[in-house]
């Protein structure tokens, strides 16, 4: 719904009850003073908020730590960027299928 509705977000009594972790509210002041219109700085951290519901918590947490940290502009565009830094793709090996026995089953099957 907040996503929808951005402004209603800057007036939320219990805005900070909505962060995942304690990070959160330091980086939504970060996000207030990096942007000067407020409705920008509640779209951001509603985006921020959206993205660790749908992908980690703990990812988008360590995100932000690491960009307050940093000298780098904290915005949804680099908390995404830090989340898939972070993301190893997997390596797949497939081995190959003998399909050679099955064969002979069809073939005993239809005699």
């Amino acid at each position: 719904m907040l996503v929808r509705k951005p402004r209603d977000y800057g007036r939320c009594q219990y805005r900070a009850e909505l962060f995942p972790s304690h990070t959160s509210p330091t980086a939504y002041d970060e996000l207030q003073r990096v942007h000067s219109s407020s409705p920008a700085a509640d779209k951001q951290s509603l985006r921020v908020l959206h993205l660790a519901a749908k992908e980690s918590e703990v990812a988008v947490s360590d995100a932000l730590s690491q960009l307050l940290n940093s000298t780098q502009p904290l915005t949804f565009g680099s908390v995404k960027t830090v989340i898939n830094q972070g993301i190893e793709e997997p390596s797949v090996q497939v081995r190959a299928v003998d399909l050679s026995a099955y064969s002979v089953l069809l073939h005993q099957r239809a005699l």
